[in-house]
């Protein structure tokens, strides 16, 4: 008569708090550590724009004296952040509509020359940036649009589209196919599976791409510098520059640091009101089965 013996139970003990908060010490020293190297500069920049400094329109006391010059400089700063604005929007969207239509393209389709079309494409990110602007100058003048915002969203998209289609094509790609199939069967065309189906599951990688586009060109100056000449038409990343220039040479930090605030709102306020899909947006994919 064989005799069963009993295992003893797992009794499923968890670390104590001590042990958990010694484990994890390390992380939030370096993190903490990391987020105060990163914010320090633009708390810095913050504290800095309204500080009493020689030189600068606020020379006594604190104030947003240095704020005053920057609203008041040539056409006015709703003028530059109506540009940068329409600049930046403009982009986004082209940016959106192309490689939303080519990663839906790269990802579900097959047609001849796929793979290399794909890889010349992201050739484009192994090209210097400042190398085609003044062919894209050349090009803008014959036709019509250098000096023009259009223009320099449309140079901006460009530059944009190649991460913008690879990530939006990794993002398809981790949507299972038989959602398509689904959909085709109910009788869904091509374009309504992507616009019903796909496009409400790669929402993450919608706005990482936009988020992407908007912070690339809100705060891109080589373009405008090159493509702009009227003084009413410059974004405010121009218009900053050249504020901060004044007389015989001499820098006006405090107008400068004013910019730089200003200029950075907007991204940190959308970056954090979207961390939750950016995050997202990066891991499309990465766990696909």
């Amino acid at each position: 008569m064989t005799t069963l013996t009993a295992r003893p139970a797992h009794t499923g003990q968890r670390p104590s708090p001590l042990l958990r908060g010694v484990v994890r010490t390390p992380y939030y020293v370096l993190t903490g550590g990391l987020a105060i190297l990163f914010l320090f500069p633009l708390v810095w920049t913050t504290v800095a724009s309204v500080s009493p400094r020689a030189g600068t329109a606020q020379s006594e006391g604190y104030g947003f004296a240095n704020y005053i010059t920057l609203a008041n400089y040539q056409a006015g700063i709703w003028t530059y952040l109506y540009n940068s604005a329409f600049v930046s929007l403009l982009t986004v969207a082209l940016t959106l509509l192309i490689s939303g239509l080519g990663g839906y393209a790269f990802a579900r389709f097959s047609f001849p020359g796929k793979d290399i079309l794909f890889m010349v494409t992201l050739a484009i990110l192994m090209v210097p940036y400042a190398t085609l602007l003044i062919p894209l100058y050349v090009l803008l003048t014959r036709v019509g649009l250098q000096n023009s915002l259009v223009g320099v969203a449309l140079v901006l998209t460009m530059f944009q589209l190649p991460f913008s289609i690879f990530m939006m094509r990794v993002s398809f790609e981790a949507v299972p196919k038989e959602l398509d199939e689904a959909a085709l069967v109910d009788g869904c065309s091509s374009f309504a599976v992507l616009w019903r189906v796909l496009l409400p599951a790669v929402k993450p990688g919608l706005i990482t791409v936009g988020l992407f586009a908007f912070l690339a060109a809100w705060n891109d100056f080589m373009a405008p510098l090159i493509l702009i000449n009227d003084s009413n038409r410059m974004t405010l990343p121009l218009a900053i520059a050249n504020l901060r220039v004044q007389v015989q040479g001499i820098v006006d930090y405090g107008a400068t640091e004013a910019g730089v605030v200003i200029l950075a709102l907007p991204c940190c306020i959308l970056f954090l009101l979207l961390q939750r899909h950016y995050v997202r947006g990066f891991m499309s994919g990465a766990l696909k089965g």
